[in-house]
């Protein structure tokens, strides 16, 4: 018999590894390169698209008020910023007076108007504990006494055909624009209005003119050639005016400061010559100034007063500006009415003057 098959050797378990140690290894970290930008971008959940606002809503949300508040944002930083840190629990003592005046005249409200102010917080508030909040709505209410008697919308006379608007003010206030808002105002309320392109060195002053009065339906008067005399020009528009029947004559003007003198003879000289067609015309002299300026427009103000008979103000620009006190200095000093004041671009961005509102947005209060 053939001898039987031995078993293959069952092979033996490896050896096993050495134990690990338990001391604890050197951390060493993994450099790891970042990813690259906008790599996950295609991983993420879309967002639900957010509907836009329609024209109505977001009129219904700022309003006005919402937008003078979010145009004056930068005066109020400027003004609320000096006064933050000095009123927190604190009690009303001659310094903090001196500080509050400080913060005020730093804030463009002018020296006296910032007196008048403290003097009746000596009155009413002195040795009083007070919060930041509590002099903020105290100072609304102070700026808005100054304010109120300045308030007052401008309104047209209508037994005059024309009521006669000389609208003054060095280059760069708003001049031709706020003309040309104004005017597509009264022509929205169904009025006939003229402009007068009487500041005939500035070219591009008659253009502008010449294309809001295509966009709102207001005639123009323009002069035949650059440089031509201002005031022969505003005789023929107020001639002509007349003879239509037209409701608003608006009339720009030029406004060269370098040379006071000879700008004020050509305002004076504007307005004797249409006296010589309506002994009472201008029947309205609006200055337009611009609130980026600061103090400067109190000098402005001096001087056109000087020059003509300043019946009114229009404050622009008010959305580009941290000077926004200086319409409370404006008030202060010279009580002219402010009809208007700008925060834009737009013909509805031009409002009558409120002295609640302007002086609530001012202290950034709702």
């Amino acid at each position: 018999m053939p001898p039987e098959p031995r078993p293959e050797p069952t092979p033996e378990p490896p050896a096993a590894p050495p134990a690990a140690s338990l001391a604890p290894a050197a951390f060493e970290p993994e450099l790891v390169e970042p990813l690259p930008p906008g790599f996950m971008d295609d991983f993420a959940e879309p967002e639900a698209p957010v509907p836009a606002p329609t024209p109505a809503a977001e009129e219904a949300r700022t309003g006005w008020f919402g937008r003078l508040r979010t145009g004056l944002s930068r005066s109020t930083a400027r003004l609320t910023g000096g006064l933050t840190g000095l009123f927190v629990k604190r009690r009303l003592d001659e310094e903090a007076l001196e500080e509050l005046e400080e913060a005020l005249i730093t804030a463009d409200l002018g020296v006296s108007a910032s007196q008048r102010i403290v003097e009746r917080f000596r009155s009413t508030r002195f040795g009083k504990e007070v919060t930041d909040e509590e002099v903020k709505e105290a100072l609304a209410e102070e700026v808005a006494a100054i304010l109120a008697p300045v308030a007052k919308p401008l309104e047209l006379d209508a037994g005059l055909r024309p009521h006669v608007v000389l609208v003054v003010g060095v280059n760069g206030t708003g001049k031709t624009t706020t003309i040309a808002k104004l005017g597509q105002q009264w022509r929205e309320a169904g009025k006939s209005v003229t402009f007068v392109a009487g500041d005939t060195f500035r070219a591009a002053a008659v253009e502008q003119l010449q294309i809001w009065g295509s966009r709102t339906g207001c005639d123009v008067v323009a002069p035949a050639k650059q440089g031509a005399d201002a005031a022969g020009l505003a005789f023929d528009a107020l001639t002509e005016a007349r003879r239509k029947g037209t409701e608003v004559l608006l009339v720009d003007t030029a406004g060269r400061l370098h040379n006071k003198t000879a700008l004020m003879e050509e305002l004076r000289k504007v307005v004797r010559v249409m006296q010589r067609v309506d002994p009472t015309a201008p029947h309205s002299v609006l200055l337009v100034l611009d609130a980026t300026t600061g103090q400067n427009a109190t000098q402005q103000c001096k001087v056109f007063s000087e020059m003509v008979n300043v019946t009114g103000l229009v404050v622009t620009k008010l959305d580009g500006s941290a000077k926004g006190g200086v319409v409370v200095a404006l008030a202060q000093e010279f009580g002219l009415p402010v009809h208007a004041v700008g925060v834009g671009e737009k013909a509805a961005d031009l409002r009558p003057f409120s002295a609640r509102d302007f002086s609530r947005s001012l202290l950034g209060l709702s």
